[in-house]
């Protein structure tokens, strides 16, 4: 029954399943709400079920258009693997990309890059909402993520882009008014400067792991903002490469305890909803800063 049907309305059903917005999902296939609207109902016609619930606020799937979400995005992906298999709909990719990334690695990494990509892809409009907020990706309609924490969300597909090694340092007028720490342990005696909630820092030593406690007079929820207190000799602090890296090299931070690396299992990760219709738009993000980045980006040199 499927290739029976109109293949742009399972199309649109597919957006509207991400977007949970049949306007929004309409304007990125370049249709009016009342024509998406009309093609949601000719499709559900087709299939004699209801496919969404329409409310004020927002959409969300019956029982039924849950099961079918599935097929449609099979029938999509073979639609898409044909039409490429004979060289159709090669051409660049085209929309909106709605993208959510850290605040700090946005504006630090993403933002400067951005020029390349629209040259590569001159067709595409990205939004791009900075928050260090882990955003819900379906309800908030994204196609893709940037995230450096750890994934707990298993219906989401994750590819790696880059290492975030994270590290620990101080500024040299700090360490020259306090002296430099010798061993994990010796932190009890410093100020230090954290992100709130993550006061526990994890050392790897010869014995194994070695959880310490700190503590200081400043902490905060913003990682520039703790990397730049650092950088005012407010305390001892962890930092990413990514975020540290040009203040390593002109010398306003250095890296101590280098004999005992901090643990930690993190990664700048592109995560997006399903594995089964990776849209072009996405890909093609993906594709473009995982090459940028590549397996030693620039902030590791």
């Amino acid at each position: 029954m499927l290739i029976m049907m109109n293949v742009e309305h399972i199309k649109l059903f597919v957006r509207i399943a991400s977007t949970r917005n049949i306007s929004r999902a309409g304007q990125e296939l370049g249709l009016s709400p009342a024509v998406a609207s009309a093609h949601i109902n000719k499709l559900e016609e087709a299939l004699g079920v209801r496919l969404i619930h329409r409310t004020t606020r927002k959409v969300s799937l019956t029982e039924e258009g849950k099961a079918f979400l599935p097929h449609s995005e099979d029938v999509l992906a073979s639609v898409n693997a044909a039409r490429a298999s004979v060289g159709a709909g090669s051409s660049s990719p085209s929309g909106t990309l709605r993208v959510s990334a850290p605040a700090s690695f946005g504006r630090m990494h993403l933002l400067p890059a951005l020029e390349g990509f629209f040259a590569s892809y001159p067709d595409l409009i990205v939004d791009l909402k900075l928050s260090d907020t882990i955003i819900d990706l379906v309800e908030g309609g994204f196609d893709v993520a940037i995230r450096n924490s750890a994934l707990k969300d298993s219906s989401l597909i994750a590819r790696r882009l880059a290492p975030d090694n994270r590290i620990l340092c101080a500024s040299p007028g700090y360490l020259a008014k306090h002296g430099e720490p010798k061993s994990p342990q010796e932190l009890s005696r410093h100020q230090c400067i954290t992100l709130m909630g993550l006061d526990n820092w994890a050392f790897q030593t010869e014995s194994g792991q070695l959880n310490i406690k700190v503590k200081g007079n400043f902490r905060t929820d913003n990682g520039e903002a703790i990397r730049d207190a650092c950088v005012n000799g407010l305390g001892i602090t962890v930092n990413s490469n990514w975020s540290a890296y040009q203040h390593f090299k002109n010398g306003s931070l250095v890296q101590i305890l280098k004999d005992y690396p901090l643990i930690s299992k993190t990664a700048i990760w592109a995560v997006y909803p399903s594995s089964r219709l990776l849209a072009p738009k996405v890909r093609a993000f993906i594709d473009y800063f995982s090459e940028l980045f590549g397996d030693i980006p620039y902030w590791e040199d």
